[in-house]
């Protein structure tokens, strides 16, 4: 087995900002970590990943890419490990802070975007608007214009384990019982699925009319923040924030009916665990959060960061990796993704039996990284 070189990087720059949205530092100051894998070979090709909320380098399949001489560079964002004030523009910018430092400063000819989970929309906007930038702000105002960033393209786009957005994934998540956001025990009951009316096999029919009740109860959070942000502005606090909880995100019928996007994940389980003990945990996606970050990440109907309109615009190599037993990102993510991409250069690949983190799967962690290294050298990407 190749012998992994672990180095820490640090990435440190300024940006024009009017105040902070994370904790440390002086205003405008930027500073993101992460780790570069390799195997002590020298290569001309990085695997460059981020999540918007960081973690990468501690997923198991990272240290797989490299003893499978692969290199990789493991960045967190400038939100490493929370996200209630998370711009997914500015982690756009982040991003390509570790593009740069990847070409300019380690010196790889070529950049592969890899986006891991939540990752994976990520990966395919940057590229998308390092491409062919079109977002000139945020949804909740003040910035970044990435069209004016300079954002430097990756060579191609790989999507492993991905869900097709934030906003998507939490709008197929939320509990659509919940009626007050304010007292989340007023509830539906012939919505609740962890009610006494309700139960699994559940019909179309009900699916349908679910679905329509996640996508309102996220369009009416919506238009509560626009309207406390817009209350902020006229009077004279437009550069003030708003926290806010948002209870009940992890109700999506798919784990308590596993015949719903069919994949070999168990029943009665989420990968966060018992999925009624983490729609109301503090660990929740979306539980906390502020106004502009709402908007940026989690709005259905605003957020930009959006993996299937992105990858629609991509002209580079992209390879969309389906984990079969996995229980976040379920197999109509990947469908989708691989759809989006409007060239004819994709590929669409699953890994039987891999579960969304490899946990204790050392042997499928390293099917996905041959499976990668075999896609790279069918493309021209890795010398």
């Amino acid at each position: 087995m190749a012998r992994i070189t672990r180095t820490p990087v640090r990435i440190i720059w300024r940006e024009e900002a009017i105040f902070k949205d994370t904790y440390g530092g002086d205003v405008g100051v930027v500073a993101i970590g992460g780790m570069h894998f390799t195997d002590g070979n020298p290569s001309d090709t990085v695997l460059l990943t981020m999540h918007p909320i960081g973690g990468t380098q501690g997923v198991p399949v990272m240290p797989r890419l490299a003893e499978a001489g692969l290199h990789v560079l493991a960045m967190d964002s400038r939100y490493r490990g929370v996200d209630y004030a998370l711009i997914m523009e500015k982690v756009a910018l982040d991003l390509g802070a570790a593009v740069r430092y990847a070409r300019e400063k380690l010196g790889y000819k070529k950049v592969i975007m890899l986006g891991w989970s939540g990752g994976g929309s990520l990966s395919a906007f940057y590229q998308a608007q390092a491409e062919n930038p079109t977002v000139t702000d945020s949804p909740g105002g003040g910035g970044p214009d990435l069209t004016k960033a300079g954002l430097i393209p990756g060579d191609g786009v790989i999507e492993i384990a991905a869900h097709v957005s934030r906003h998507g994934t939490l709008t197929e998540w939320i509990d659509a019982s919940i009626l007050d956001e304010a007292n989340p025990d007023i509830r539906d009951p012939e919505l609740d699925l962890y009610g006494d009316l309700v139960k699994p096999p559940y019909t179309p029919e009900f699916i349908e009319r679910y679905r329509a009740a996640q996508l309102a109860r996220n369009h009416r959070i919506t238009a509560w923040v626009k309207e406390k942000l817009a209350h902020l502005r006229a009077t004279g606090r437009e550069n003030e924030e708003f926290a806010f909880a948002t209870h009940g995100t992890m109700a999506d019928p798919r784990w308590l009916d596993p015949a719903i996007d069919p994949n070999d994940r168990k029943a009665n389980w989420c990968y966060m665990g018992d999925p009624r003990i983490v729609n109301m945990s503090p660990v929740g996606l979306a539980r906390f959060s502020t106004l502009r970050s709402w908007l940026s990440q989690w709005s259905h109907s605003d957020a930009n960061a959006d993996g299937l309109r992105s990858l629609a615009t991509v002209s580079k190599p992209v390879l969309v990796m389906n984990n079969t037993a996995d229980d976040a990102c379920t197999p109509s993510h990947s469908q989708r993704l691989f759809d989006a991409v409007a060239h004819d250069r994709k590929k669409l690949v699953h890994i039987k039996g891999a579960t969304h983190y490899y946990q204790d799967q050392p042997e499928l962690a390293q099917q996905a990284a041959q499976t990668i290294r075999t896609w790279l050298t069918e493309n021209d990407l890795l010398a």
